[in-house]
């Protein structure tokens, strides 16, 4: 009957590992996709520096080769390049504040969900031994020096229960 109930916790440990392995997969393909959006978003930033660097490029040069009487002052382009790149980089900067915010609430979300599970698997306990009343036995034979395979076929239990009653009161 005791082994039932030790088929039985093996089978709700089982359980609860794969559970756990499924989390950590679904969570991982999470963060990679978040992980890929966060790239897209910095390729798609790099792309508008070498473009905003081209037009500073051809704007100076055209400033430069024209003979304009209202020529801006270097202070003046640098300030008007700031302003167009700032308009041009703020939606970028929300963006990537927003999905920092996101990360985090994820973040949070699996900490707590994480220490949920921890606290559960906490209170499966396993039992101090299979056979209460042949532990004794199996302690008594194993330090006269009988082998593990011949408690088990005197007690008819198998070989990985007197093991485990050993483990437990520590003795191997």
């Amino acid at each position: 009957m005791n082994f039932l109930h030790v088929e039985y916790l093996v089978a709700i440990m089982a359980f609860v590992i794969l559970y756990l392995l499924y989390y950590v997969y679904t969570k991982d393909t999470t963060y990679t996709k978040n992980i890929r959006s966060v790239a897209t978003v910095v390729e798609e930033l790099n792309r508008e520096v070498f473009y905003l660097r081209k037009k500073l490029d051809e704007t100076q040069k055209s400033v430069k080769d024209s003979p304009s009487p209202q020529r801006m002052s270097d202070e003046e382009i640098y300030q008007e390049i700031e302003r167009t790149v700032y308009d041009m980089v703020q939606p970028l900067s929300q963006g990537l504040k927003q999905l920092q915010e996101n990360l985090q609430i994820i973040d949070t979300q699996i900490d707590s969900r994480i220490s949920a599970l921890e606290n559960g698997v906490k209170q499966i306990s396993i039992p101090t031994s299979i056979h209460g009343n042949d532990d004794e036995k199996i302690i008594s034979l194993y330090k006269r020096g009988v082998s593990l395979e011949s408690i088990s076929r005197e007690l008819h239990i198998s070989k990985p229960e007197v093991e485990f009653v050993l483990k437990i009161n520590k003795i191997k």
